[in-house]
């Protein structure tokens, strides 16, 4: 990418070619230069072959998107360097180390892993905490008005506070940090992939996600913690990786040990793994999560270090948790952390029971999969509306929490007073209505069923539906009106500019509908409406997000009881097989939706038609291994190529051969540093004295060089520099003739962000192309050959994101 404007934008004018990492149409090394440009009088023969050479390649550049929509903002994004640069200054480097250093660099890895748990169950315990605080004492003055008979003022007091809370979420958002708006999730699961922009993990990012998340979920609307929290496990990880954030001087030196993007992006996982086992307190769901929803590589290693972080979570849970059982924590005093058990002493199930739990399955695919359709469309609407600037974000913002206002305080007044049960352990809600108009008011031993659904946190109405057992404690009329409210609420609520998750939203209508058909089945099964609420949520969570083991698991730890595990696998697997049919996960479809040029792990079955040269464009710019400094100016200012190949010519070969690939980066460095030789020549001199190995230590998350920012003397820029000591001598390459579906299969698994393309006949230049993730996305290959249309396989999982098509 190209390190021009890193800052999220608002829609506004954004160079989609700006930052492209594509090979573009530019001049290259003298190998492949204009004749003109040379000196000296020599063989014009031989450089009219040299340009034969370049014009091989396709003449059209990648014109695939360099933007997407991060958070809320539009900002350029770049690949992450997940290869490992074997230049000459890395290999001293690591000769240089001791047994010491790599003692110290295994170690620091688990205590990392341990800052990160342990922070991130600080983060959750926060964030729980602030919510039950602030939605606490909202609930408590506006039941208090609602029993002194004072109706118009509870519904001012509960508008009013919601409307503050979503402004103060979207505030936040818009102006400090767009991009801790939403889940988080596309985000993370995109970088993990090898996607990196700027800001989704600084510093400002982190206070705004967890501050934005109490607002936003006290404020009555239909988020979540789990999404954020994730996010905010990320942000942790990514900053403590860096060694903290020198924008803000918070840095601390033992910790900027990771240099390289690889290891940056296991310490994202484990964070990622940490959100969720700090959302729900289940840390073999948040490892399993990790494995199965956010990570695109994953090994033994790793997975012994998230389960270490995720334990570090639970610990930390359970003795805060501990320190609230004295009262010092607010109005509950429990942090929000509680297991929503299923009130059943033995889960029994038999035969018979298998059709309503298969029903229910089916069902949850379908919901799923029509919640996913709304969300698409809904959130489509939201960019379009985006992108009219920011007073736009907070318009939007206002309405949709002024009707969740209105239908959560005026939907109760349908309900009629129910008696209380008799068996209840806890004070009988009074709030609203029974009969007619004339009483506003239950009678003491009575409750409004619908009011104790919607005038409660996320947490609480979940477990009142999940601890409820075959007791006619909720009228199914009810349940309906809630259901639908939660579906629908749930869709419009995301996609805010605010920090918002889904999966809370989505546990909560699935338990509302699996409640209302445990309540339809009736007497026809031996199951408790309880447990069909758990079942529910499994079934809707499957048909939405399509996880099935992490999911699972989640649920367990969540009930605490592992008798569901056969009948939770049961419907997990046949709502996604049912939801699979209709669309793709609700994750897929948003990193599609915001632009993120997201490698999948399969290949799409048009490539195996292809080999790498069909899709190759250029023509190439290259370097010579001693390259003069105003070339090298020249073209980091006019491209945004990350990586250029460098050949070497004679005299220092026999013939031109490819030497490597240097970095963007590198070249910034040397451009700094300023060490030049006067002449073309070999320079003598040892780069390991020169240059130190944090000189070419990667920047933090979304931080880079600018060529601008550089200052050279026409005198310096008549000098040279030597590019053989900073060059990756050892770059992954493929012959032009390979397949496209087996180079895809490489890039992916190794991670890699350039892959040289080598002609198969040695008469050529020794060059072709470079192949980056761009060059795999099917809206590029696609337009390179739109005959593809026309196959066998035109049936292929193809389109461009809502974002881009708005954009362009």
């Amino acid at each position: 990418m190209a390190p021009r404007d890193q800052s999220c934008g608002d829609g506004g004018e954004v160079d989609p070619e700006g930052d492209i990492e594509a090979p573009l149409l530019s001049s290259g090394s003298s190998f492949f230069q204009d004749p003109a440009h040379e000196d000296g009088d020599g063989d014009e023969e031989a450089r009219r072959r040299r340009r034969r050479f370049l014009l091989a390649g396709r003449s059209q550049s990648n014109t695939t998107s360099q933007v997407a929509l991060v958070g809320v903002g539009v900002c350029p994004i770049e690949s992450l360097d997940y290869e490992l640069i074997e230049n000459e200054v890395f290999k001293q480097d690591w000769r240089a180390r001791g047994r010491g250093h790599i003692l110290r660099y295994v170690a620091l890895k688990w205590v990392l892993c341990f800052l990160v748990g342990a922070l991130t169950a600080a983060a959750g315990f926060v964030a729980n905490l602030g919510v039950e605080n602030v939605a606490g004492a909202k609930f408590v003055v506006t039941s208090n008005l609602m029993l002194a008979g004072r109706y118009g003022a509870a519904f001012a007091v509960f508008l009013v506070s919601n409307f503050a809370l979503t402004m103060l979420a979207t505030v936040l958002t818009v102006y400090v940090a767009p991009a801790a708006a939403g889940s988080g999730i596309p985000e993370v699961k995109a970088y993990l992939n090898g996607v990196d922009a700027p800001d989704i993990f600084s510093l400002k990012t982190l206070v705004v996600k967890i501050v934005g998340c109490i607002a936003a979920v006290s404020s009555s609307l239909h988020v979540g913690k789990a999404g954020p929290l994730v996010h905010t496990g990320a942000c942790l990880a990514s900053i403590l990786g860096q060694g903290g954030s020198s924008k803000y001087h918070l840095t601390c030196k033992w910790l900027r040990y990771f240099k390289n993007d690889r290891d940056r992006r296991d310490l994202v996982t484990c964070g990622a793994g940490a959100g969720i086992a700090a959302a729900f307190r289940a840390p073999v769901g948040g490892v399993l999560f990790a494995l199965e929803a956010v990570s695109s590589w994953w090994r033994s290693a790793l997975l012994w270090r998230a389960f270490f972080t995720t334990a570090m979570v639970a610990v930390v849970l359970r003795a805060l948790i501990d320190f609230c059982k004295s009262d010092k924590c607010g109005l509950f005093g429990k942090g929000g952390l509680i297991m929503f058990d299923v009130t059943s002493d033995y889960i029994t199930y038999h035969l018979v029971d298998l059709p309503p739990v298969i029903t229910l399955g089916v069902l949850g695919g379908v919901l799923g999969s029509l919640h996913n359709f709304f969300l698409d469309k809904v959130l489509r609407l939201y960019n379009f509306i985006n992108e009219k600037g920011k007073r736009y974000k907070l318009l939007l913002a206002a309405v949709v929490t002024i009707c969740t206002s209105c239908c959560l305080f005026g939907l109760p007044w349908i309900a009629s007073c129910k008696p209380c049960p008799s068996d209840t352990k806890e004070a009988c809600p009074s709030i609203g209505r029974s009969g007619n108009f004339k009483k506003y008011q239950c009678a003491m031993n009575e409750y409004n069923d619908l009011a104790s659904l919607f005038f409660n946190t996320n947490d609480d109405t979940i477990r009142n539906l999940y601890s409820a057992g075959t007791d006619d404690e909720f009228h199914i009329s009810s349940i309906l009106v809630f259901f639908f409210t939660s579906y629908f609420l749930g869709i419009f609520s995301y996609g805010l500019a605010l920090p918002s998750g889904l999966f809370v939203p989505v546990i909560l209508t699935g338990a509302t509908y699996g409640r209302l058909v445990g309540m339809l089945i009736g007497s026809r099964s031996t199951l408790d409406h309880g447990l069909f609420a758990v079942l529910g949520s499994a079934a809707l969570l499957g048909g939405s997000m399509r996880m099935t083991v992490s999911v699972c698991v989640v649920i367990l730890e969540l009930t605490n009881n592992l008798l569901m595990l056969p009948l939770v696998m049961l419907v997990l697997l046949i709502s996604k097989t049912v939801a699979d049919a209709f669309n793709a996960n609700i994750y897929d479809l948003l990193v599609k939706l915001k632009g993120f040029p997201y490698l999948e792990g399969h290949v799409e079955p048009y490539m195996r038609q292809l080999s790498v040269s069909d899709v190759v464009t250029g023509p190439l710019q290259a370097f010579n291994g001693i390259e003069k400094v105003g070339h090298i100016v020249h073209v980091l200012r006019t491209t945004g190529h990350n990586g250029f190949p460098v050949v070497d010519e004679p005299p220092f070969s026999d013939s031109p051969v490819l030497f490597g690939l240097v970095l963007r980066a590198h070249l910034l460095v040397l451009l700094r540093k300023k060490k030049f030789i006067p002449n073309c020549t070999a320079s003598a001199r040892d780069a390991s004295k020169q240059f130190l190995p944090h000189d070419f230590a990667k920047p933090g998350s979304g931080k880079h060089d600018r060529i601008e920012e550089i200052e050279l003397s026409a005198e310096q820029l008549e000098m040279f520099v030597d590019l053989h000591p900073f060059t990756n001598t050892s770059p992954y390459t493929v012959v032009e003739t390979m397949s496209l579906a087996k180079a895809h299969v490489l890039f992916r698994e190794v991670g890699l962000r350039h892959l040289l393309v080598l002609p198969k006949s040695s008469k050529r230049a020794p060059v072709v192309g470079i192949l980056t993730r761009h060059d795999f996305m099917p809206e590029h290959i696609l337009g390179l050959h739109p005959f593809l249309f026309r196959t066998r396989w035109k049936k292929v999982r193809f389109g461009k994101s809502a974002f881009t098509n708005l954009l362009f």
